[in-house]
């Protein structure tokens, strides 16, 4: 039972820490949170299932297609939504409400486009299940782990090895020290943008298979996300991987050991806690500068 929690948890804390990053890199840049990231998880499961299940394309063709819209959708959503209306020196809650306008159409092009009816997506695996040390386990969640793990290595590498991540670091700390070193923060702004909604479009286009794709689908996702955020310490992408796996952690073992009624409590309990003991997150992000 054990084995089988913690591939559970594993599996819920990559989702997590996958949304949470999306939320910590706009967070960083913009200094807002993105209402819409939770929208984002549907769009590419939609997109997903439109290349993979209607189209049917290869997994390996399908799945970088996904990746190319939602990260032309994030770039076309700073150009045209957030830019036009940061530039005006409007408030914080100004760009909160037009994240929530975003989120709104999007839904609203979903149920135009594929409907309100949950749609299946076939799974991108042949074996859909596996026995490891006498416990079975789905194929899915397993890969959904791996893809995790390989996305969050991946954007570690390119942040801190890259010439063009560490200009977004650079960008993200201080865009007018940022600019006076030649850094085009606008550019720098609309990448972590993209970034962030490629993130979430990934999440869906793999959890598909696994919870079907619906226009609710990111809606408690995004939520989880954004507690884990706030766990690890708002802004911080290392800060929001580690609050993932804390919430799942506590949700999926206390769901397990002591009753299932308890999962969605202990996540949000440990939220409140935190705000109360903590409140700057496990990394104590005000005060440790990346």
């Amino acid at each position: 039972m054990f084995l089988q929690l913690l591939v559970a948890a594993l599996l819920s804390g990559s989702i997590y820490g996958m949304i949470a990053l999306g939320y910590s890199l706009i967070y960083r840049t913009s200094g807002i949170m993105n209402l819409a990231q939770g929208d984002a998880i549907c769009l590419g499961g939609f997109l997903g299932y439109t290349f993979y299940s209607i189209l049917g394309l290869p997994v390996l063709v399908a799945i970088p297609c996904t990746l190319v819209c939602t990260f032309l959708i994030g770039c076309m959503l700073e150009r045209v939504v957030i830019r036009p209306i940061f530039k005006r020196n409007v408030s914080t809650s100004a760009l909160i409400l037009a994240t929530v306008a975003v989120s709104y159409i999007i839904q609203s092009i979903e149920l135009i486009i594929w409907g309100g009816a949950p749609l299946h997506m076939r799974s991108f695996l042949k074996v859909t299940n596996v026995k490891i040390l006498n416990v079975v386990y789905q194929t899915e969640a397993l890969l959904c782990i791996g893809v995790a793990v390989v996305a969050m290595l991946s954007l570690h590498i390119f942040m801190k090895k890259s010439s063009f991540g560490i200009a977004m670091r650079a960008a993200a700390m201080d865009h007018a020290a940022a600019r006076s070193c030649g850094i085009n923060v606008d550019l720098t702004t609309r990448m972590t943008w993209a970034i962030s909604i490629s993130l979430a479009g990934l999440v869906g286009v793999f959890i598909g298979p696994l919870y079907g794709v619906t226009t609710t689908l990111g809606t408690n996702l995004s939520a989880k996300g954004f507690a884990s955020a706030v766990v690890g310490g708002y802004g911080d992408m290392y800060g929001g991987i580690l609050g993932g796996a804390t919430l799942a952690m506590l949700e999926t073992f206390s769901a397990g050991y002591i009753s299932s009624s308890l999962k969605q409590m202990v996540a949000y309990i440990a939220v409140l806690i935190m705000l109360f003991v903590k409140p700057r997150g496990l990394l104590n992000v005000e005060a440790v500068k990346d």
